[in-house]
């Protein structure tokens, strides 16, 4: 799954080379220690493709570098070192159009409620996007954003409402069609159905399957919910630590996952029958490792049940084990 050269650019829309986003730690929060050179390693060395016109889903518990990933593609948190290549352009170079970026690339966060302005109509709010990126006319603009209200579902009366006049799922409608309004290529899409009711996610997830058929758009969901990445995703990203662990079409990872960690995380998964579930024979042990100081080796390993001493000695490459599914573990076999 590394990448090299431009092979792997041809039919992708993003691609990611060795990314990695440190957060330095100040004197402030460490008074014990020197601090000068530490780091919290949020995103270490990540490489991942998404194919244009399919949803690449990234999967793993709170805290893996899942959402951090994602705003570093976005570079509205910029990353300490890598590439990003953006519908073949290297958007990490120094030298970017951030105009044409965030027309081509929107994200739609996690929570409604602290990314819409509460002070602006839904209008308001669906245009602002518009006017700063495409120049438009206002006639224009008023076209696409009643167009991705229809989109979404949402009326004209409800486009003259605050955010606080409206639903959980309304909000979210309204963010989606902010992100679909400019006419981007890629979506990312963080937790988007975590803060709805049950009832509300279906809709919501069917909604964007509409929306990617109808605008032709590609996108990348940031889930810790493995029912929402295999209902609407074409390739899944497992991260632990902020590293992948596992990368591979959904189907099959989910099917038959080969390292450790996604075992456990899809045994942990919640499913109707009660009398299916074996939580007790999947338990993880331990906890999950300090992002400052990470074990050596393969950071599952202080938790994982095949570990030897090689898993503590040296890191596992991402390897291919079966096609298309690529497998950061030195025993990966084992799991078969």
């Amino acid at each position: 799954m590394e990448s090299s050269n431009t092979q792997d650019l041809d039919g992708n829309i993003l691609v990611t080379r060795q990314l990695k986003k440190y957060y330095p730690i100040r004197r402030g929060f460490n008074p014990f220690g020197g601090g000068g050179n530490r780091f919290v390693k949020a995103v270490d060395d990540v490489s991942i493709t998404v194919p244009r016109g399919k949803t690449v889903a990234i999967l793993g518990e709170s805290g893996c570098g899942k959402t951090t990933l994602a705003r570093a593609i976005t570079l509205l948190n910029p990353p300490t070192a890598g590439e990003i290549i953006f519908d073949g352009q290297n958007i990490t170079n120094g030298k970017v159009d951030y105009k044409k970026i965030y027309r081509e690339m929107q994200m739609v966060f996690q929570d409604p409620d602290s990314s819409l302005d509460p002070r602006l109509k839904v209008r308001q709010s669906v245009a602002e996007p518009c006017k700063g990126l495409l120049g438009r006319d206002q006639a224009h603009i008023n076209s696409l954003v009643m167009s991705s209200l229809t989109a979404v579902g949402l009326s004209s009366e409800q486009a003259e409402r605050i955010p606080s006049h409206l639903s959980g799922g309304q909000k979210q409608r309204v963010a989606i069609a902010r992100a679909i309004a400019p006419q981007p290529k890629l979506v990312i899409l963080d937790e988007p159905t975590s803060a709805l009711d049950a009832s509300v996610q279906a809709q919501i997830l069917n909604l964007l399957l509409d929306l990617q058929k109808n605008f032709k758009l590609t996108y990348v969901i940031i889930t810790h919910n493995i029912s929402v990445a295999e209902y609407l995703s074409d390739l899944l990203v497992v991260m632990y630590a902020g590293n992948v662990v596992e990368y591979g079409p959904s189907g099959s990872v989910i099917a038959k996952p080969r390292h450790p960690y996604t075992i456990t995380l899809i045994a942990s998964a919640p499913i109707p029958n009660p009398w299916k579930r074996n939580l007790l024979n999947t338990e993880i042990k331990g906890e999950v490792p300090s992002a400052i100081n990470p074990p050596s080796g393969c950071k599952f390993h202080p938790r994982c049940p095949y570990a030897e001493k090689i898993c503590s000695d040296q890191a596992p490459d991402l390897r291919e084990i079966a096609p298309g599914q690529f497998v950061s573990c030195h025993f990966a076999e084992k799991t078969a």
